[in-house]
């Protein structure tokens, strides 16, 4: 795979889940608890993950319209999910089960791509990275055994697309030796790509719980969590409403990235149903016009202040709007009987809306068509507006649009967003 074929997924789910799911207070329990080694060994004798099903879980990325996973391998605490040979501490251990290989195993079965998460750091292991620190010689055996944490992981599984770290406290690339690093995995598996956790800048980004494309651009994913949580806590119901996951998946195409986003099963391996709700409910607009609107975007930039020629896009209280080439894609935020587009500066030849044709009118630059009873009722029902020429649309906070230079909306830079 290369960055841009990356980029084209759009969509993906990451999978945390791990020993500190069975825990129920996030995956970093052992370390804001200092919990020792010989404690952890303890709670792993209750890992069960018993309703962890990697078909099901397939099944679930297919519905929800995602294209990839990144599967936690290993977190922080050091507990494998697959079979190793370099520590007991792991899946197969405790409970007989290789995780990893269920789920590279079902991925390659429903065509998904697979991106394999790994933690450089290790609380478990010793010596650590905070032995490594302190002592020279610490150091060398806490890199060796990280190399070949890495080195065993890649050559058991491979091929697979891409390597996730994580987890890179507290060394630089320099203190990672992470050139060699990507160079030995990038050996045992040609056509890996990599993210830039271990302090190079790696293939893309990857900007943590906000959705902001690198300046200048380059190929990135946003990773955002479904709640408030990376893993499985006991008691967040925050879950973020569909009409924001679509949100986000539109910012995120809109600045030529992908949407990579938490799913955190309880300790059984179980997966939230308020997930698998929100996952599906978006799922189901992706494939009913929402893929189409979210494929190769042009920007549709909006200066409030001043009106400028690259002026392409607005905010709209119905909808909200993406374009490629010559389409306008119109996606309706609520359930209106009828929409009114104003200011579209070009001319529509046709509308469609889930195989359907939209009779519509227009006189100038306002569009206008009524929205049958059957596609007003699903969620976020997109209409695909085909246009004579590169769609804009241009309004003002005026009655009209001046003649003469003006401020679109305000005069000063304000404190709104667009």
């Amino acid at each position: 795979m290369t960055p841009e074929e990356f980029v084209k997924l759009k969509y993906g789910m990451f999978f945390h889940y791990g020993l500190f799911s069975s825990m129920g207070r996030g995956e970093w329990v052992m370390n804001r608890e200092q919990l020792s080694a010989d404690e952890m060994r303890e709670i792993a004798k209750t890992f069960n993950p018993e309703k962890f099903n990697a078909e099901e879980i397939c099944q679930l990325i297919v519905d929800a319209g995602m294209k990839y996973i990144v599967f936690v391998t290993m977190h922080h605490d050091g507990f494998r999910l697959f079979d190793t040979e370099l520590s007991e501490h792991n899946s197969v251990k405790i409970c007989g089960r290789d995780l990893v290989a269920e789920m590279v195993a079902a991925c390659r079965k429903y065509g998904i791509k697979i991106a394999l998460y790994h933690s450089l750091n290790n609380w478990f292991d010793q010596p650590d990275a905070v032995c490594a620190l302190e002592n020279k010689a610490d150091y060398d055996k806490f890199i060796d055994a990280t190399f070949a944490r890495l080195k065993e992981l890649v050559e058991k599984f491979k091929p697979i697309d891409v390597m996730w770290y994580d987890g890179w406290w507290p060394f630089n690339a320099e203190g990672w030796q992470a050139e060699k690093m990507n160079a030995m995995l990038k050996e045992i598996n040609p056509g890996l790509i990599f993210n830039g956790r271990n302090c190079l800048p790696g293939d893309f980004g990857t900007p943590e719980r906000h959705l902001t494309a690198p300046v200048p651009y380059r190929p990135w994913e946003a990773c955002m969590t479904l709640n408030n949580s990376w893993g499985y806590v006991e008691g967040d119901d925050t879950w973020k409403h569909p009409v924001e996951v679509s949100n986000m998946l539109k910012t995120c195409a809109e600045g030529g990235g992908n949407l990579l986003l938490n799913v955190a099963p309880r300790g059984d391996g179980s997966i939230p149903e308020a997930t698998v709700e929100i996952l599906r409910k978006v799922g189901s607009w992706l494939k009913n016009g929402g893929e189409e609107a979210l494929t190769d975007c042009d920007p549709m930039p909006l200066t409030p202040t001043v009106a400028s020629p690259d002026d392409r896009g607005d905010w709209d209280t119905q909808a909200d709007f993406t374009c490629s080439k010559n389409n306008l894609f119109i996606i309706m935020k609520y359930h209106p009987a009828f929409y009114t587009l104003t200011g579209l500066q070009c001319k529509a030849l046709k509308i469609t809306c889930q195989g359907q044709d939209i009779p519509f009118t227009q006189n100038g630059g306002k569009l206008h068509f009524e929205i049958p009873e059957n596609i007003r009722q699903t969620f976020r029902p997109t209409f695909k507006v085909e246009c004579d020429a590169p769609p804009a649309i241009y309004r003002c906070g005026g009655t009209r649009i001046p003649k003469v230079e003006h401020p679109r909306y305000d005069p000063i830079t304000p404190d709104i967003q667009y």
